[in-house]
């Protein structure tokens, strides 16, 4: 019998869990560690937060899931991983042995890097749904009295795409609302260029989101580092290919809501060997950490470098299906080692992204995602808010039955009809 520990349940540690049960044998032990009951679909958080969805749409219980699927849920948390003493050091002050352990905790949001940043302060957040709520009722308040709006991504974030949805979506709302000739919109970027994503752009996402931006009348600053946020004024730093201060900015609003970078988890960070500076999660191509053999790690939580040199700090990156992917791999290879087999599962790290406007939207494949690339391809248009609204819908169903067959890829071959998928895995 071997335990199993599975530290975090968003996206990548609910699935882990399920694949990795559907692996081991009956008599091991499966454990999911969580801060809470509950799961969140993080892609819905921008809708929360201009009051398009409730939170109890995109929230699933997962004690019950848990219990009918076989796997021990606890939900205190942990306060320390000890991996070479094979150990968790939970929240309550007990502790949990295991043989292997999947690190899958997302990250810690380093808001505290930039004065001024963040929802206890001046600019609000979607990194969360407690954080989209917040945002949706700070909306309404500057709807009723209504002027400049900043949003983006500061420098060392990972996640961009949420950043333009947001900005698009208040696009969207302002004018649904019939506020948007009042409201003057700025997007701040540390991206090198508009639509980079932290992936160097995939197939014509800076054409198309340029163009969409210029159509909606939102200006922006790209190469852009944040200074300081104060009260209604973000100083923003513009800075040239070389790295010297361009231009610098000051700009007003009375709505901000800015991505911050991200950062390992406490229980974790400053463990020689199994995290890089920053706190992530160092892994080979089994998502298994070099110093520690029996430490997985996947998702957010994983160290992957940047794809190049840019002038303002610009991190990569982990989509859903790359984060499924490793989820794959890492349950195959857990799986083999409980057979007394070598692990061989390795991750795909394609990319598959549905960025919703709120009333169209751009939807993009790199295979890999990180370039050079077998496919580079992006569209957009009504279809893929459509498709994002029907992509939540399935997600959320399959989580409450405990399902984990990856959905992304069989959406890129038959809903995007991309005919060069099927081709590159002949």
């Amino acid at each position: 019998m071997a335990t199993v520990a599975i530290l975090g349940a968003g996206l990548g540690g609910v699935l882990a869990a399920y694949e990795i049960k559907a692996e081991a044998s009956a008599s091991d032990r499966i454990v999911l560690i969580s801060k809470g009951d509950t799961y969140h679909f993080v892609p819905s958080n921008p809708w929360v937060a201009v009051s398009w969805r409730d939170r109890d749409a995109i929230e699933v219980q997962l004690p019950s899931v848990m219990k009918r699927k076989g796997i021990e849920f606890l939900s205190m948390g942990a306060k320390r991983v000890h991996p070479a003493e094979n150990r968790l050091e939970l929240s309550d002050g007990t502790s949990l042995v295991y043989d292997y352990l999947v690190i899958a905790t997302g990250p810690d949001l380093a808001f505290d890097e930039i004065e001024g940043l963040g929802p206890e302060r001046f600019t609000q957040s979607i990194c969360h749904v407690d954080h989209a709520e917040r945002t949706a009722t700070a909306f309404d308040v500057f709807c009723d009295a209504p002027g400049p709006i900043v949003v983006g991504a500061v420098q060392g974030a990972s996640c961009y795409g949420p950043a333009y949805e947001f900005a698009m979506i208040l696009d969207t709302e302002l004018r649904r609302r019939k506020l948007r000739d009042q409201v003057p919109m700025t997007f701040v970027t540390a991206e090198p260029y508009v639509g980079h994503l932290g992936l160097d752009g995939v197939g014509d996402t800076k054409g198309l989101l340029e163009s969409e931006m210029r159509e909606r009348h939102i200006k922006w600053i790209t190469n852009a580092r944040v200074a300081k946020v104060e009260a209604g004024k973000m100083k923003v730093e513009e800075l040239s290919d070389d790295g010297a201060v361009k231009t610098t900015h000051e700009l007003p609003f009375k709505f901000s809501m800015m991505l911050p970078a991200f950062r390992g988890v406490p229980a974790i960070s400053g463990i020689e060997g199994l995290v890089n500076p920053r706190g992530f999660v160092i892994v080979d191509k089994y998502q298994r950490n070099p110093t520690y053999p029996n430490v997985f790690g996947i998702g957010v939580a994983v160290a992957i470098p940047p794809t190049g040199k840019t002038p303002v700090p610009v991190g990569v990156p982990k989509t859903g299906f790359m984060i499924e992917s490793m989820v794959t791999a890492t349950a195959k290879n857990i799986g083999a080692l409980l057979r007394k087999k070598a692990p061989q599962e390795q991750a795909t790290w394609n990319a598959v992204c549905l960025a919703d406007f709120g009333d169209e939207g751009v939807a993009f494949i790199a295979q890999p995602q990180i370039p050079p690339r077998n496919v580079n391809w992006s569209a957009h248009g009504k279809w893929v808010h459509l498709a994002k609204e029907q992509f939540e819908k399935y997600f959320l169903g399959k989580l409450r039955r405990g399902q984990s067959e990856t959905f992304y890829e069989a959406l890129a071959l038959k809903v995007l009809g991309i005919a060069k998928l099927k081709e590159t895995k002949r």
